[in-house]
């Protein structure tokens, strides 16, 4: 009877075998999980930091139109692009963002002075994100700086 309360074999090959089978089984699971992690992590990046160069070129725009010394030409403007070191030339490993800007009359006999502003943020290998504006000329925005230079301030 004392002989089969103190049994000291230990463990047998098949349970270690076993304790092997799921710790790889884990390690694998945790390993699949990391290319989906760097994607995700990657596309955040990307997001933020166009979301950050759209929201200044909105607050850019806004401010030229709300100024009534400087002349507002509705139409598509220029493709600008931006790398995202804020380096005017690329640098190594620099996504470029297209930043394309489109500013609509919405002016009517009642209501003139509305424009309305879109701007669309694209990097390579995404459709990219937008955001529209609605903006009115304001007395109180008026530049006396862009005034006196005919309006070359308000670029």
């Amino acid at each position: 009877m004392l002989r089969s309360l103190c049994n000291k074999k230990g463990m047998g090959m098949i349970e270690v075998l076993i304790a092997l089978f799921m710790t790889v089984v884990a390690v694998l699971g945790v390993f699949s999980l990391v290319s989906p992690a760097w994607r995700t992590s990657t596309r955040s990046d990307y997001l933020g930091r166009a979301s950050g160069i759209l929201y200044e070129e909105l607050i850019r725009q806004e401010a030229r139109i709300m100024n009534p010394c400087c002349s507002v030409t509705a139409g598509a403007l220029p493709t600008v692009t931006v790398n995202s070191s804020g380096q005017t030339t690329a640098q190594a490993g620099d996504v470029q963002f297209n930043v394309n800007t489109t500013i609509t009359d919405l002016s009517t006999a009642t209501s003139p002075n509305f424009w309305g502003v879109t701007v669309r943020v694209t990097w390579p290998g995404h459709t990219g994100i937008s955001e529209s504006l609605v903006v009115s000329r304001q007395d109180g925005f008026t530049s006396t700086l862009g005034c006196a230079l005919g309006g070359t301030a308000c670029q």
